[in-house]
């Protein structure tokens, strides 16, 4: 990696990771925005990998109902907005087929394009919204729980993700799944995954009760490190997958030094989303002692 590019990655992490805490600590409209705005360039951008594999998405039509997504659970928690949730999809899904309709006809592929348009803004906004729904979880009883529970798969996924480049760049030697992912390792998969159980048991035990009064057991805590780490690493899988499949490298050019949002955000599309299912069905997973 050339210096210029390490700088370019250092300068965008002084920028991007004060914002990020900031927004998230100050919750409510100013949360929903920022996950509206990555939601909705992470789907053009998916969207535009779409095109490169030879589908024809609706990229405005998508875009826009992927920003809207965490918008909508914004409204939906200060009480504004109460659609039934299947009744609203729906709706939406008659929506994207009528423009289909349209816009598109019998020779415009409508199947793929409904399908790809629809699966793309779930893919972005929709699963982001997640991280609002840990922000004002039930199990968040002050601004700093809620503040500590999204910052959990925030700091797995940044663990999980380092752990496994440092390890395949020293020790990987059997590559993991060369056909989707060329530069992953076994031993990179094996680091993160170490690595994250040891982050998830340091936060669970020091960040967690004081900040967020929640008590998670030892085990626990090791689940949920390696259940974050496993989802982390089928996300950065998925969008390889993705890209492969386009003969792509990179979803944009937008963030220097790193590419494109989509590509930044890869892994926290599935940890977040996991995050927030083990903490809401708490009795499904593990018992979480309050």
């Amino acid at each position: 990696m050339a210096l210029s590019n390490l700088a370019a990655r250092a300068l965008f992490a002084v920028v991007a990771i004060p914002l990020v805490l900031l927004l998230v600590y100050l919750g409510g409209l100013p949360l929903a925005i920022l996950l509206a705005a990555s939601g909705g360039r992470a789907a053009w951008e998916y969207y535009g990998i779409a095109e490169a594999a030879g589908e024809r998405p609706m990229a405005i039509t998508g875009t826009v109902i992927a920003a809207a997504i965490p918008l909508a659970v914004f409204g939906y928690q200060i009480g504004r907005f109460h659609p039934p949730i299947l009744a609203l999809a729906a709706t939406i899904t008659l929506i994207v087929f009528a423009l289909a309709i349209w816009w598109r006809g019998v020779d415009g592929r409508p199947t793929g394009a409904v399908a790809t348009t629809l699966f793309g803004a779930v893919y972005t906004g929709g699963m982001l919204s997640f991280a609002y729904g840990l922000r004002y979880h039930n199990y968040a009883v002050s601004t700093t729980a809620g503040m500590a529970l999204v910052l959990y798969p925030l700091l797995l996924t940044w663990t999980s993700d380092t752990a496994a480049y440092f390890v395949g760049r020293v020790l990987g030697k059997r590559k993991l799944i060369p056909a989707v992912s060329p530069g992953k390792t076994v031993a990179g998969a094996v680091g993160a995954l170490v690595a994250s159980v040891v982050a998830s048991w340091l936060y669970a035990r020091y960040v967690l009760p004081p900040f967020a009064k929640l008590s998670v057991l030892p085990w626990q805590a090791v689940w949920l490190g390696i259940v974050i780490s496993v989802a982390v690493q089928i996300g950065d899988l998925a969008e390889s997958l993705i890209k492969r499949d386009a003969k792509v490298k990179d979803s944009s050019h937008l963030i220097p030094g790193h590419g494109g949002m989509l590509d930044r955000i890869d892994s926290l599309l599935f940890a977040i989303p996991v995050a927030y299912l083990l903490f809401t069905f708490p009795h499904v997973f593990f018992p979480v002692n309050r």
